[in-house]
């Protein structure tokens, strides 16, 4: 884990940056791992990902506070912010994965303000 900059991570997943000087990386790109998958994404994607839960969360309101990933089937799909990719999840998945971009957005934001913004 020395060549990457972790942003977040929960139980689930983890988003990080790779660090400068790693061959076919990009300093603008974040990692987002979760279960099995990885997503290298641009900054507008994550938060493209992010609608897409909100999306999924709204067309499933019965699933919004599901606790248990054993009971439930994985019949919510979920758009992936790469145009030809879907998945399915279950409303637990869902909720961790939303936890996961939703922190990521926050930490990149927070960072941007810290590093840009905040300096007079």
């Amino acid at each position: 884990m020395e060549d990457v900059d972790i942003i977040y991570h929960n139980d689930t997943g983890i988003s990080f940056k790779w660090k400068n000087g790693i061959a076919n990386t990009s300093e603008n790109r974040v990692q987002l791992v979760f279960k099995d998958m990885g997503f290298y994404l641009l900054p507008e994607e994550v938060v493209l990902f992010s609608e897409n839960i909100q999306i999924a969360k709204h067309r499933n309101p019965n699933c919004s506070r599901c606790v248990s990933s054993e009971i439930c089937e994985r019949d919510i799909l979920l758009k992936s912010p790469l145009q030809k990719m879907d998945f399915a999840v279950n409303a637990f998945e869902l909720n961790e994965i939303c936890d996961l971009v939703e922190g990521t957005i926050f930490k990149m934001r927070l960072h941007y303000y810290l590093e840009f913004e905040s300096k007079n």
